[in-house]
């Protein structure tokens, strides 16, 4: 009586433990349409990889067409101050101009279905811009992803304030373009997605980089994230801040 008793209580408190906290991580891989046999490896990795591709690179088109036949998500990697180029960018630009770049550099890359800044520390920080911005990627139906090149970028707030889809870099995976410094950034993000759920990680194509995802990627489900894909990743955060970006679910 007294062992039933025992298992009854311990199969009582089986059940009374919670469900194991679902961890996600997204993987955004920046300045695509440079190099195609080097970008092609991006296209190979086992997931759901997302492509951000210049628009003033050689193969900026080409490789988006790639892309997308190959099932990713395709995104513009959009040039903004301290970049420089055709496409850039820059606060002293008027609005006109900014629009008339914008144009341009999706036309440069099909098949777009948001976009992220490249570099962009100064231009991000700018509230009047970044509120059109956003305004004119919600008309045309595209997400924005806050690479957050700068604390002092705003765009992700002036996205939030009008309901777009949009979501903030968490780990920058190759600051230091080792394939030790690059591990360790990867396990720095797949700690983070445990601890706060999930993580949104950017990379570049460097032989680095590439290496340590073709070897690491695959053991992801093993160590318990859900690799997902960045519109599912939008979905997952509902447009709130992580801890590290703002408070309470608001960007600061």
């Amino acid at each position: 009586m007294i062992g039933l008793l025992c298992l009854l209580a311990f199969t009582s408190l089986q059940a009374a433990e919670p469900a194991p906290r679902k961890a996600y991580l997204s993987l955004i891989i920046d300045d695509l349409g440079q190099n195609l046999p080097r970008d092609r490896r991006v296209l190979a990795l086992p997931g759901p990889v997302t492509t951000a591709i210049m628009p003033d690179t050689p193969h900026a088109a080409e490789f988006a067409r790639e892309a997308h036949r190959a099932g990713k998500i395709v995104i513009l990697h959009m040039p903004m101050d301290p970049a420089t180029g055709p496409f850039a960018w820059h606060p002293e630009l008027p609005i006109e101009e900014l629009e008339k770049r914008l144009n341009a550099a999706f036309k440069a890359v099909p098949y777009t279905s948001g976009i992220n800044n490249h570099m962009g520390s100064r231009m991000t920080s700018q509230p009047q811009a970044m509120a059109w911005l956003m305004a004119e990627l919600q008309r045309r139906h595209k997400f924005f992803v806050d690479s957050r090149t700068s604390a002092k970028t705003v765009a992700a707030a002036e996205a939030q304030k009008i309901g777009l889809a949009s979501v903030s870099r968490d780990v920058f995976l190759d600051d230091e373009r080792t394939e030790a410094a690059i591990g360790t950034q990867l396990q720095t993000a797949i700690n983070l997605a445990r601890k706060q759920g999930s993580a949104v990680v950017i990379g570049h194509p460097y032989p680095q980089t590439l290496a340590v995802l073709e070897r690491e990627l695959p053991r992801l489900k093993a160590q318990g994230i859900d690799w997902i894909d960045i519109k599912l990743m939008i979905s997952v955060r509902s447009n709130k801040a992580m801890a590290g970006h703002g408070k309470d679910g608001v960007y600061r």
